[in-house]
């Protein structure tokens, strides 16, 4: 890490902008005022190219994303980013997917940015764990069907099936899981050892952007459809009766719900 030049009299600050859950129209005014605002942004990598395309000219960037098997920067190396660019600069936008504070690890960087001095601020973003399934007219929450919802994460740092998602499935609660698809199979057997094999289920892929892909089953079937359907990440499950809410479903999904039995 570069010793920050602390002659330089910059004013250096962070603000965390949640970019939404992909399309570009779904970032707020606040967030793209402050991208305008910004003297460097480092970015992640579910951030859309049209957004990225409202940094100002001359603005340095600096892609920072993580996915699923792709880390080329650690999250200790983006909060070390963080400081030195904001002592260099002076105004870090640092731009995250979805929202900062929903299992976006802002809280992380907000805490390593203040304990070396730079002056922090947040600018919430739409989450994936609402809009996108309200992208296929599923709510969260409707009267008479459902009272609440979970949002949780489907691994942990450690790797392992978090262990609120078996409370979640005790619950009759919307269950919203992210980052849950490659231990979608055994996520599913927490649900159905609660006798859950019929409760309606959606994977949805990419979604709010052109190419999202929207797969509806059960509990018992929904791993074998989306193995059926080659559903990659990032997508989110939604476990609970007001999946049946969904519309825009792919004609394959609805025939081919009948062929799998329980897993």
């Amino acid at each position: 890490m570069i010793t920050p030049d602390f002659t330089l009299h910059r004013s250096p600050r962070l603000t965390l902008v949640g970019a939404g859950p992909g399309d570009p129209e779904l970032i707020t005014v606040k967030g793209i005022n402050a991208i305008k605002a910004a003297d460097v942004v480092l970015f992640d990598a579910l951030v859309s190219s049209e957004i990225l395309q409202l940094i100002p000219p001359g603005v340095p960037a600096l892609s920072v994303g993580k996915r699923a098997g792709s880390h080329e920067f650690s999250q200790e190396d983006i909060n070390e980013l963080i400081v030195e660019f904001a002592y260099l600069y002076g105004h870090v936008v640092r731009l995250k997917g979805g929202d900062s504070f929903v299992f976006g690890r802002g809280a992380e960087e907000i805490d390593y940015a203040e304990s070396h001095g730079v002056q922090t601020a947040v600018v919430p973003g739409v989450t994936s764990a609402i809009a996108v399934p309200a992208s296929i007219n599923i709510p969260v929450t409707a009267r008479g069907v459902s009272e609440s919802f979970w949002v949780v994460t489907g691994t942990t740092k450690s790797g392992g099936i978090s262990g609120d998602v078996a409370l979640a499935a005790q619950s009759t609660a919307t269950v919203v899981i992210l980052m849950g698809l490659k231990k979608i199979h055994d996520i599913m057997r927490l649900f159905e050892a609660n006798g859950k094999g019929e409760t309606p289920v959606a994977v949805i892929q990419n979604g709010t952007l052109p190419n999202q892909k929207n797969i509806v089953g059960t509990v018992a079937t929904i791993s074998g459809l989306t193995t059926l359907e080659q559903v990659g990440p990032p997508a989110i499950i939604v476990v609970g009766e007001v999946v049946r809410y969904a519309s825009q479903l792919n004609e394959v999904t609805k025939e081919a719900v009948g062929q799998y039995g329980t897993q």
